[in-house]
């Protein structure tokens, strides 16, 4: 009877860290999404300071000139809202990788 109850708490504990484990795997594929865009407008960011011509922003399938200023501003409000989501995502990662060395600990404890 307590054999019976510990594998079912053993296979309920590792189904557990399994799902934690697809959650790290979708917040890792996040992440890198988020900083491939974060890294598109820092890159942005540095070509509009360094130029003294013209800068043009995509709307829809044209481009259309814009003041450098205007331009900036939106890209800078873009970059801070990146940071945030990478953050976000971090503290969820963060939560799950301690819930699931936590789950991980009960296991060894199980299994001894």
């Amino acid at each position: 009877m307590v054999k019976e109850k510990m594998e079912k708490e053993t296979q309920e504990k590792l189904m557990q860290l399994q799902l934690l484990q697809q959650r790290l795997q979708v917040f890792a594929a996040q992440k890198q999404q988020i900083q491939i865009e974060q890294i598109e407008v820092e890159n942005a960011l540095k070509a509009i300071s360094n130029t003294k011509k013209p800068v043009y922003s995509l709307v829809g399938n044209i481009m259309v000139e814009r003041s450098a200023s205007d331009l900036k501003k939106e890209l800078t409000s873009q970059k801070k809202e990146v940071d945030i989501k990478i953050k976000s995502i971090e503290r969820q990662e963060k939560k799950s990788q301690d819930s699931a060395e936590e789950i991980q600990s009960q296991l060894t404890k199980l299994l001894k």
